[in-house]
Order: C-alpha cells, then sequence, then structure tokens
C-alpha cells in the first residue's frame, strides 16, 4: 500500500514525526497547529477573488487564496489517505467556511489584530514545545512547505491513532516509528559532528 513521490505518506510523516516525537511537543502542536490554519484562512478572506462571492447557510465565501489553498490542501490529504485524508479535507474546508465567517462578520480592521494575536499565541506555544520538550528546531527551519502543510495532517493522524488505534493501513505507525528513530539518530549524529 505504499505510495511513492509526493503522496508518500511513510516519508512525509518520518520527515515531520522526526521532528515531533515527545509527546509533550505533540500534544501542544494537537493544540495549536489547527487554529493556526483557520486563522490564517481568516485572514486570507480578505485576499482578492477569483470568482465572485458565493453564499451558503448565509455565509459569503469568496473564491480567492483562501480556498485555493483549502482545495490544495485537501486533494493532497485525501491522496495520502482516503479515510483520514477525508476527514482532513472536511477539516479544511469547515475552517474555510467558518474563516470567511468570521472574517466577514470582524471586517478586515479588526480580523487582521485578532488573526496575530491567536498567531503569535499558536506559534509561541509550538516553539515553546520545541525547545522545552523536543529540544530541536521546528521542522519549518527546514523544509518550510513540507512543515506547512504536512502539520495539520500529521497530528490529524497522532489523534486518531491515539484515540481510534487507527493506522492508514496495518503496520503504517510501526514502520513509521522505525523511519523517525532512524531520522532521529542521524540528526543527532550530524549534530555531534559539528560539535566537535
Amino acid at each position: 500500500m505504499e505510495k511513492i513521490g509526493l503522496f508518500d505518506l511513510e516519508k512525509h510523516f518520518a520527515f515531520y514525526g522526526a521532528y515531533h516525537s515527545n509527546p509533550v511537543n505533540i500534544f501542544i502542536h494537537m493544540l495549536f497547529v489547527w487554529p493556526t490554519v483557520f486563522t490564517t484562512l481568516v485572514l486570507f478572506y480578505f485576499t482578492p477573488s477569483i470568482f465572485s462571492k458565493i453564499v451558503l447557510f448565509g455565509h459569503p465565501l469568496v473564491l480567492n487564496l483562501g480556498f485555493v489553498l483549502t482545495l490544495i490542501y485537501s486533494i493532497f490529504y485525501v491522496c495520502l489517505d482516503k479515510k483520514a485524508g477525508s476527514l482532513g479535507a472536511f477539516l479544511c474546508f469547515a475552517c474555510w467556511v467558518y474563516g470567511s465567517s468570521v472574517a466577514h462578520y470582524l471586517g478586515f480592521s479588526l480580523a487582521w489584530k485578532v488573526v496575530l494575536a491567536a498567531q503569535l499565541f499558536c506559534w509561541t506555544g509550538q516553539f515553546i514545545g520545541h525547545g522545552v520538550f523536543e529540544k530541536r528546531a521546528p521542522a519549518l527551519l527546514d523544509n518550510l512547505v513540507q512543515a506547512c502543510v504536512m502539520g495539520p495532517f500529521f497530528v490529524l493522524l497522532e489523534a486518531l491513532h491515539m484515540l481510534f488505534h487507527y493506522e492508514p493501513y496495518p503496520g503504517f505507525h510501526a514502520t513509521v516509528k522505525a523511519k523517525v528513530e532512524a531520522e532521529i539518530k542521524k540528526w543527532q549524529y550530524t549534530k555531534q559532528k559539528k560539535i566537535t
């Protein structure tokens, strides 16, 4: 069931997991990653529209950069794993819909302040998780795009595994755990080599 290249879930998960192996840091990310996505989409509501606005359940939705990113994330997550990816896609679209509603209600002059405060709080929490518990710099310093795209899906898969013992396929977590441990050993060796 292993996929290759861009849709190799094991490879992506192992990369991100090597930066998030401490349980406290993982929990901190579970608390703060999706709010970061949500508040980003609140701000992206104010980007120029590609098409005209649509109204869903009384909420004006703008088909703009926020929608495009939501669509890209959703398709990517479904390609990585159909079940968890579908849930991830649903969460992305829920963030976009409700983020648009919040943005419309607040207006730009207040929304950007709320987003800034929320983003500072969420990112600070995640950096504390890395500095205090993980004792390793965040993944985004090595690969910004992969870290930003995989972060929400990583914490979703971790939560599904923790709560329901979900695996994309049998043996996934054991295989990825071995790859994560190998990545961490490689990083520790490189770090030690730089010190000496």
